[in-house]
């Protein structure tokens, strides 16, 4: 299982929003790159990077800060997943060409499923869709707007299409470090074929402690950011428990 450092940019800095309320953002580093750089010497594999004014653009927004990231592990074995905006397959092509490992669809997964398909035959394992839920229903558009799909019914939509990984967030729990949805993690882990991440409310080793046993059933990793800077989760002790 793998844990993946989440670097949420919002007018090129590092943050934390609080159950995806852009107006309750909380400033944790003004150098998203310098931030990349310590999640690397910590002991970090994989970075979980979303441009979040991208997200409700529809465009990416922050590709000055994703470049400067990318700077920084472009000579590491540290890979990179973006979202946030990601809505055409000429921006998967860039980001992917920029040196991106995996870029996640979300909105574009329920609102152009077709092009989750094509871009998953044209990049092979470099595209996740990202599943995010408030109270059983995905949200869409950063979060603003609620579709009428559950999670499991968006990712059975994907099952044969060759979708690397689905993240699956608790929106109602992102971002307030009151412990990952095991239940809802674990239900969508079982009921899908496609390896889930789970992501929202990580805000502890209890957690992933709760999530270890549920790889077998297909949770390949966990996204924290909060917990992270908080100092609440040691990211060094989290990854040699986790074992990657």
């Amino acid at each position: 299982m793998i844990l993946f450092p989440a670097i949420d940019l919002k007018d090129g800095k590092c943050v934390r929003l609080l159950r995806g309320d852009m107006e309750q953002a909380t400033i944790f580093n003004d150098d998203p790159a310098g931030q990349a750089k310590a999640f690397i010497d910590a002991g970090a594999i994989w970075l979980h990077v979303v441009d979040l004014n991208g997200a409700f653009a529809g465009v990416p927004v922050n590709r000055g800060a994703v470049e400067k990231i990318l700077e920084v592990v472009r000579h590491s074995n540290i890979q990179v997943q973006l979202g946030g905006g990601i809505r055409s397959l000429v921006q998967i092509e860039r980001w992917l060409a920029a040196g991106i490992n995996r870029v996640i669809l979300g909105t574009a997964a329920v609102k152009e499923p077709e092009l989750v398909k094509e871009a998953c035959k044209l990049f092979p394992d470099q595209v996740a869709v990202g599943v995010d839920a408030r109270q059983g229903l995905v949200a869409i558009e950063g979060w603003a707007e609620t579709a009428t799909l559950t999670a499991i019914e968006l990712g059975f939509r994907f099952e044969d299409a060759g979708v690397s990984v689905i993240i699956y967030t608790d929106i109602d729990r992102d971002g307030v470090l009151s412990g990952v949805n095991i239940d809802a993690t674990a239900n969508i882990a079982r009921a899908l074929t496609t390896p889930i991440i789970a992501s929202g409310g990580v805000s502890s080793m209890k957690d992933l402690i709760s999530l270890k046993p549920y790889e077998a059933d297909g949770v390949v990793g966990a996204i924290s950011g909060r917990a992270l800077y908080d100092g609440q989760l040691d990211l060094k002790t989290a990854v040699n428990f986790l074992g990657n």
